[in-house]
């Protein structure tokens, strides 16, 4: 899981617990001018196809975290309960989305939301 804070115009998304050992990250900084979208989306995870993993873990059914690359895009994931996903589509940035549970998908999406718009 990852707990997502709002330290002036960055949005840190922190990993927590095992999950770090598993998606070989511990902490994203993200300005939040590159946040380009947010939704929740419950349904993203579902499949076994996330593209090439490059590095990280990938459990179908039970967690998907890391780095993957699919359709030339670079995706940071970190779920384990699909109904708790949420994705952040990004824009200048080494990755083009974060897909990552949160607590609260619909809490996470409109502080960032909420964030995006006081920046912009």
């Amino acid at each position: 899981m990852v707990e997502i804070s709002i330290q002036g115009a960055v949005a840190v998304f922190e990993v927590q617990g095992l999950h770090r050992l598993w998606a070989l990250k511990s902490r994203l900084e993200i300005p939040l001018q590159h946040i380009r979208g947010v939704r929740a989306d419950p349904g993203i995870a579902h499949g076994w196809w996330k593209g090439f993993r490059l590095p990280g873990t990938h459990v179908p059914g039970v967690i998907i975290a890391g780095t993957f690359y699919r359709d030339g895009k670079r995706i940071f994931w970190d779920v384990h309960r699909a109904e708790r996903a949420v994705v952040v589509e990004l824009a200048n940035e080494r990755y083009d989305a974060l897909i990552v549970e949160v607590a609260d998908p619909q809490v996470a999406v409109a502080r960032l939301e909420d964030a995006r718009t006081t920046v912009l």
